[in-house]
């Protein structure tokens, strides 16, 4: 059969080869960038600055507490939010706490939970939004903010720092102070991190770990050291109150949260900084070598993990593109291209597919003498050999990183997992194409969240791993 002119196995032989130019030169482009980020990571380990300091909540000299005030937007949480809520007044007994619940009237389910959870402790607000839900996570925080702000009306002390956490975090005894001590000299804190291991999930759900530990143990650091704005993850972070009304006064409102965001915390984090607030990454360890951290346990189903990551890369990639733009110092703008490269890497994904595929169906052909397959030009060859170095490379930063938090076997999941990250990736990014552009026809974002069943407060055999 002649299509244009040719045979079609020799366009099948012409198109793979050209898929391949394409996709090697954008790998080897995305590796580069890579390195640049692992190089400077390597230089500020050898530096020293890259070792996270030991942190003692108990020394003698540490600042007395001020008051602070969790966020913790609820729907359909009942099956985890009492456990979140119990272990956070257990291990931060601090009476100038407060932990503000945001939950909707249409939702009985996790008001009675929270309630149950509280057992008349006074610390606990439970905030119940009258619009009838799902709304957006955003609009569940802003109802928060706002009873914040009617507390501090009826005379209650103001309140300093505002953290953010979402129903299923298990927080760290630590974290509380550290933040708070933070911010004596910041606007804005972002602690690590920690997805769990899931032995009911050993390649979707756990594969968050190593996703993280690489992030949250170089990539921020890397990103906090070049004194780039730093993205809040929306949990584990500590936000000065002062730095919030002055986020909400530069938009003309007195709600900090972007309601037609579906990643108002990676918003917040690059607004305040936009406005010259001081932003950190920190990580700490305590003396028994525990990274001090929020751990819990991420989606453990496929369908789970592709909504919750086509959420972050339509809020990220898409939303931020149009929101927030490019502009900044050059280490912004690079941060910022590292950001949204998830539909960019999706599809590069996806012609990797497709070149195996008509790569398969070419050299079929070849041992058949239907056709001949051209050898590889030095330059193309070239340019493989040093995408396979680099991603050798990246499997043992991998490895060593997920090693370093979670042992050993998992270090080597970590590895084995690649593929399915991948094909993750792949359908996320797709998805999030679609929804981004259902948007530019009209459609108002939706709180898209992911159903929570276990919570690691809950497995007290895990809760340190």
């Amino acid at each position: 059969m002649l299509f244009g002119g040719l045979p079609l196995l020799e366009w099948v032989v012409l198109v793979q080869r050209e898929l391949l130019l394409f996709a090697a030169v954008f790998f080897l482009i995305g590796a580069l960038d890579e390195f640049a980020i692992d190089f400077a990571w390597l230089w500020l380990r050898l530096s020293g600055r890259a070792r996270p300091a030991v942190y003692d909540p108990t020394r003698a000299d540490r600042p007395p507490l001020r008051q602070a005030a969790v966020f913790i937007p609820a729907w359909h949480e009942d099956r985890v939010i009492g456990a979140t809520v119990r272990h956070m007044l257990r291990v931060w007994p601090d009476r100038s706490l407060r932990i503000y619940v945001g939950c909707y009237c249409n939702d009985h389910a996790t008001i009675e939970a929270v309630a149950a959870a509280a057992s008349g402790d006074d610390r606990v607000r439970l905030v119940i939004n009258e619009a009838v839900g799902p709304t957006t996570k955003a609009d569940c925080l802003n109802r928060l903010y706002a009873a914040i702000e009617a507390d501090e009306a009826r005379g209650g002390a103001r309140t300093v720092s505002v953290l953010l956490h979402d129903a299923e975090d298990m927080v760290d005894p630590a974290a509380l102070s550290l933040i708070d001590e933070c911010l004596l000299d910041a606007d804005l804190v972002q602690l690590p991190v920690l997805p769990l291991p899931q032995a009911e999930s050993r390649w979707v759900g756990s594969h968050y770990c190593e996703e993280f530990a690489e992030s949250h143990s170089k990539g921020l650091v890397v990103r906090d050291a070049l004194g780039a704005g730093i993205p809040l993850a929306g949990v584990g972070c500590g936000i000065a109150r002062d730095a919030l009304a002055r986020l909400a006064s530069s938009r003309g409102l007195r709600a900090p949260f972007a309601t037609d965001s579906l990643t108002e915390d990676y918003e917040l984090g690059l607004g305040i900084a936009e406005l010259g607030g001081c932003t950190r990454f920190v990580r700490r360890r305590s003396a028994d070598g525990r990274l001090i951290a929020t751990r819990a346990f991420f989606p453990s189903r496929l369908h789970q993990a592709v909504r919750q990551k086509t959420r972050w890369i339509l809020g990220i990639a898409f939303q931020g593109w149009d929101r927030l733009g490019w502009h900044g110092r050059p280490v912004e703008v690079w941060m910022r291209l590292r950001d949204r490269r998830g539909p960019f890497a999706a599809l590069l994904l996806g012609i990797a597919l497709a070149i195996l595929f008509l790569g398969g169906i070419g050299s079929a052909a070849s041992l058949a003498g239907w056709t001949t397959v051209p050898e590889l030009s030095p330059a193309l060859e070239t340019i493989l050999i040093a995408n396979i170095a680099a991603l050798l490379w990246r499997c043992a930063f991998r490895f060593a990183f997920t090693a370093r938090e979670h042992g050993f076997g998992e270090g080597v999941r970590a590895v084995l997992r690649l593929p399915v990250a991948n094909f993750i990736a792949m359908l996320a990014g797709r998805r999030a194409l679609f929804a981004y552009v259902r948007s530019l026809r009209g459609t108002r974002p939706q709180w898209d969240k992911t159903e929570h069943d276990a919570h690691p407060a809950l497995l007290p055999r895990r809760i340190t791993s």
